[in-house]
């Protein structure tokens, strides 16, 4: 069997934090604000995974509100993830992400992003695409304000 997640994930670009995008420290004045590391490209694809298995969200396992996942990496809610569509005799076809920035650079950093998703899930990095654009200086993410993440991902069963 055959099936799809899909999620979008946004998080406020603000000073004095990080910058991590799809488990990857990128230089820059302004990080993601968040409960944990918010890093949105790996909380999209986390998500996804969920999604694709019927599972819930993120803050079903993830509450925003609780110690246990504050400064929380995302790497770890990743992994946590997939184990959760693996142990359901589930493994990952493709990833496919969108990462919307007006003014941070993806590109010089697509091959890294993906090498770290790649690594986390133990996949062939074949398996992950990462694409990146703009909102052409509209809303919220066209603004600066912050950056989103799409991600699609297809899975199947041990069987397919």
């Amino acid at each position: 069997m055959i099936r799809i997640g899909h999620a979008w994930d946004t998080h406020k670009l603000v000073k004095d934090r990080d910058l991590i995008l799809g488990g990857v420290k990128i230089e820059s004045e302004l990080g993601l604000l968040g409960h944990s590391d918010a890093d949105v490209v790996l909380h999209a694809v986390a998500e996804a995974l969920l999604g694709s298995l019927a599972l819930g969200d993120l803050g079903t396992f993830y509450p925003d509100n609780s110690d246990k996942t504050l400064g929380m990496s995302s790497k770890i809610i990743l992994k946590e993830c997939y184990d959760k569509v693996l142990n359901l005799g589930y493994h990952i076809n493709n990833i496919d992400l969108t990462i919307y920035s007006e003014f941070i650079k993806i590109s010089p950093h697509r091959y890294d992003i993906r090498k770290s998703i790649a690594k986390i899930l133990d996949i062939d990095i074949e398996k992950v695409s990462v694409k990146a654009t703009t909102y052409e200086r509209m809303s919220f993410i066209g603004r600066g304000e912050a950056i989103a993440a799409e991600a699609v991902v297809l899975v199947s069963d041990e069987r397919s």
